[in-house]
């Protein structure tokens, strides 16, 4: 106790040089924990974005551009895929639910999302949390809208207020569809997730903004396609596209009325089983399926696939925090060595009244673990205080939801492996000052 008591009136005695190497570990603690928080924190709102749907389809297209433009709101789909296939798909044995999307329109840079019922009843985020709301209900029909908390927050929207969306994506819009205004009747609470940036529509409401045009057109085409399926080798083929998993349009087509009311096309679709024996028969069946070139992707593992692609990126991101560590500690050693022929004078006074050159290399790596650890302390509070000041920044911006939470195993791990750093480095003047005091001649006559 005497010692750290020592070594810390030595340092105060050299305030302006350990000042500034206090301030550069505790800059690099801050850096290295935060670059750690945020990347497990991204990794977690990302995983939690989705959870309890076992496979989402859409037009065939990468996995990870299916998955971040029609969960994450991230990027355009290329294509879309037909309401009869989504009928016809629902349909196939083992699947306990389904939820259409269909994405394309905004408002005011947020997106809208066309779905059912389903959307409120199956969808899950975090460990399997349902939608909740803050206030209002779902929607009941094409002229009501429900929004996410930040839609409702940004643009400080409350229920009963009118409002237009616009066809396009983000900030661009290229129409406004003023001639159907929609309702809010239902704002959710928050989840951390892209939900929260959505406002939600019925499909008819899609529909009804976009005109019936398309319908007449499929209409048209079901019609002549039905006309053509009476020859007996062709029914033969496409009965056995049915046990396979295939659909045909002569045989499956909905009835035209059918339709009315329903979008021609969606962005994609989420699928619950009852089993996850069915979720691989079925996904195998929709990515050989010919009528429509279609993706069926696992979320939880293309979400891996997605940080293995990235995985070069946060070994940069932690390379770079290291090396900032790193350089204060070299900053720490080149204040310790600067000083030491500073100090013959003073270590002189210390061995003349009987203090050991083992103490003295005592002295000197207490100094350095002294200084790391301070260092430390003031970067792990500058660290916490960075996280309250920007979290709200980085959940609006990129939908990270960052907690004021006590370290985690790996973080004090990262700080054991920082204080055997300085440790280590802070041996070397040590040594060299247990070797000064062994040296008759560093005795000086006080």
């Amino acid at each position: 106790m005497k010692l750290v008591t020592l070594a810390f009136k030595s340092i105060s005695n050299r305030k302006a040089s350990v000042l500034l190497t206090l301030f550069t570990i505790a800059v690099s603690v801050m850096l290295l924990l935060s670059i750690e928080r945020v990347r497990q924190e991204a990794k977690q709102s990302f995983g939690s974005t989705i959870s309890g749907t076992d496979l989402i389809v859409g037009a065939r297209t990468g996995d990870i551009q299916l998955l971040l433009s029609s969960v994450f709101r991230i990027g355009h789909a290329t294509n879309g895929l037909s309401w009869q296939s989504y009928q016809y798909i629902k349909q196939q044995k083992g699947v306990a639910w389904t939820i259409p999307i269909s994405l394309g329109d905004s408002h005011k840079g947020f997106s809208v999302l066309g779905s059912d019922g389903n959307y409120f009843q199956f969808y899950r985020y975090g460990k399997k949390q349902s939608l909740t709301f803050s206030h209002g209900r779902p929607y009941h029909n094409a002229q009501e809208v429900v929004i996410g908390s930040e839609v409702a927050k940004q643009l400080h929207y409350l229920l009963g207020q009118k409002i237009v969306v616009a066809h396009g994506m983000g900030n661009t819009s290229f129409h406004n569809h003023d001639d159907n205004p929609l309702t809010i009747v239902g704002i959710l609470e928050p989840t951390g997730t892209p939900v929260d940036k959505t406002l939600h529509v019925p499909l008819k409401a899609i529909e009804l903004m976009h005109g019936p045009t398309h319908r007449v057109s499929t209409t048209a085409i079901v019609r002549n396609n039905d006309s053509h399926s009476h020859d007996e080798h062709e029914h033969h083929e496409h009965h056995e596209h049915l046990e396979h998993g295939h659909h045909d349009h002569n045989a499956l087509e909905s009835e035209p009325g059918d339709l009315i009311g329903e979008p021609t096309q969606l962005t994609a679709f989420l699928m619950g089983f009852d089993s996850p024996l069915y979720t691989l028969q079925v996904r195998r069946n929709i990515n050989t399926y010919k009528p429509e070139a279609l993706s069926a992707i696992m979320p939880g593992v293309t979400l891996r696939e997605l940080w293995g692609m990235l995985d070069i990126v946060e070994k940069i991101l932690m390379l770079f925090s290291a090396v900032v560590v790193l350089i204060s500690l070299l900053g720490m050693l080149t204040t310790l060595l600067s000083s030491l022929s500073q100090r013959r004078r003073e270590l002189a006074i210390l061995r003349s009244v009987g203090a050991r050159p083992k103490h003295i290399f005592a002295l000197m790596c207490s100094e350095a673990v002294l200084i790391t650890a301070l260092g430390s302390l003031i970067g792990i509070a500058m660290f916490y205080l960075l996280i309250l000041v920007s979290k709200g920044m980085l959940q609006a911006q990129f939908g990270i939801a960052i907690s004021l939470s006590l370290l985690s195993d790996y973080e004090l791990m990262l700080l054991g492996v920082i204080m055997v750093s300085g440790t280590v480095i802070g041996a070397i003047p040590a040594i060299r000052a247990y070797f000064y005091s062994l040296n008759d001649g560093m005795s000086i006559k006080v």
